[in-house]
Formats: structure tokens, sequence, C-alpha cells
């Protein structure tokens, strides 16, 4: 394979590559649900995501129809939030927050004995309770969503990929269980694995779903 120097070009043959070993892993996406397992993959260079990414049905197709009504994305993270494409989020007339590095929020947290991520999350359900929430880090982050739920939270959708060993598959089987309860759109990343860059891949893919971005031409790439 040739060598091959612009964005648009690498994207393309990247996304080519993973097709073609997912086709020769015997692996067939759904069609509803392809972009975002491959832009994951392509994130993060590791197929298990097209097995382990667990997404409620049409949670594309409603988080997309969310973001093209200019619903706000809340994310744990500040790293996640910046890994967000900001031009797809103009086009949409959308925008991104993060509350977790605000110090009212660390006071918060130390006042109630908490994570700032369930203090953030108190904040983002207060401000804007239909909004996207994408979480990549924190678990206790999901807990508190799935709590909020059962409270009558309706987030328009739950990304729910948080990395690592305590608390982390606890709270993914917990926030999927109360949003198919509740009727919550939910996509997981089932397991240990996730983090802040699959958060935000997971919200480019829907990003450029709703904005018809998925080609890089659309993007203004070659």
């Amino acid at each position: 394979m040739g060598t091959h120097r612009l964005p648009g070009d690498i994207e393309r043959s990247s996304m080519a590559i993973i097709r073609q070993e997912l086709h020769e892993r015997g692996i067939d996406l759904p069609s509803e649900n392809a972009a975002v397992i491959l832009r994951v993959i392509h994130a993060t260079a590791d197929f298990d995501y097209a097995e382990t990414l667990r997404l409620s049905p049409d949670a594309v197709r409603l988080g997309a129809e969310a973001l093209r009504r200019g619903t706000p994305i809340v994310t744990d993270t500040n790293m996640a939030r910046a890994g967000v494409s900001r031009p797809g989020l103009e086009r949409l007339g959308g925008a991104v927050h993060c509350f977790m590095a605000e110090p009212e929020i660390a006071e918060t947290a130390r006042r109630d004995g908490t994570t700032r991520a369930v203090a953030a999350m108190r904040r983002a359900a207060e401000r804007y309770p239909d909004a996207v929430l994408a979480v990549g880090n924190a678990p206790t982050a999901l807990f508190q969503i799935a709590d909020e739920i059962e409270a009558g939270l309706r987030p328009a959708l739950v990304v729910a990929v948080p990395v690592g060993f305590v608390n982390v598959v606890e709270s993914k089987e917990r926030i999927v269980s109360v949003c198919k309860t509740h009727g919550v759109p939910v996509i997981a990343a089932m397991g240990r694995k996730g983090g802040s860059s699959v958060a935000a891949a997971i919200m480019n893919a829907l990003i450029y779903t709703a904005s018809d971005m998925l080609d890089p031409a659309a993007r203004g790439w070659r």
C-alpha cells in the first residue's frame, strides 16, 4: 500500500483496513451502528470494541437527531471535551461542556464527601436535563447518572465508556440496566476498556452522522 500524506486519504484508507479486518474476523457490523464502532476502532486500533460496544436500539439515530436539534453535550473530562469536533458542533449549533475543573464543583464535592464527577453530573442534570452525557473516565459519574434517571432525569443519550479496574464494570452494567428500564438511549463499552478518547470518538461519529460529515471531504479534508 502506498504512502498517504493527506488526512482525508489517511482516514479513508484506515477505515478500509478496519472494514477488511472485520470481514476477515467474520464480524458484520449492523449498518445503523457501523459509524460509531468504526470510529472507536479507528481511534484505538482495538478490534475488541466491535464486540464489546453495546448500543441500545436506535441509539445512534436518536443521538444524531438530538445533536441536530442543538442538544448540548456534557463530558466528565476536559480531555473528552477537547476531543469533540468543534466544526461539526458549529454546523449543528451545539456546544460541549465539562464542569469538572470548576472550583465550585470541587468545593461541592468536598462539602458532600463525594467525587467531583458526582458533583459535575448533578450540575449537568440541573443545567442541561436533556443533554447527551458522555462519560469516559469516572464510574462514579455513571452511578450518579443512573440515580438521576431513576429520579426522573431523561438525557437524550448516555455514552458510558469509563476505563479502569474499580467499579468500572459494575457502573456500566448498572447504567445499561437503568437506561433500558426507563427508555433512555445508551452506548456502552462493556468491560474494563474505554476512556476519554473513546467517548470523544463516539461523540464525533454521532456529530458527523448528524451533520453529514462522515466523509472527510465534507470536513474540508482532501
